[in-house]
C-alpha cells in the first residue's frame, strides 16, 4: 500500500476515534470523497481490505489503524 495511503488512513481512523470513540466502524469508503476521483487508489484500498485481510464491511476504526501502522 502505498504511503499517502497509509497516511490518510491512520488519519481518517484517528479523527473518527478522536470524535465518536474507540469503537466507532469504518468501511474503506470512509477514506474517499464521495465522488470518485482516484479509482486505482480505491481499488488498492479495497483489494487491501477485501482481498488480502478478508474484513467486514464495518471494521472497528482502532483495529484498521493497527493494521495499517504494523505495515500489514
Amino acid at each position: 500500500m502505498r504511503t499517502s495511503l497509509r497516511n490518510k488512513i491512520i488519519d481518517v481512523c484517528n479523527k473518527k476515534i478522536v470524535s465518536k470513540g474507540e469503537h466507532v466502524g469504518v468501511s474503506f469508503y470512509a477514506f474517499f470523497k464521495n465522488k470518485n476521483d482516484d479509482p486505482e487508489l480505491l481499488m488498492e484500498a479495497a483489494e487491501w481490505w477485501i482481498k488480502i485481510h478478508q474484513l467486514d464491511h464495518f471494521e472497528k476504526a482502532s483495529k484498521i489503524r493497527e493494521l495499517v501502522e504494523k505495515g500489514k
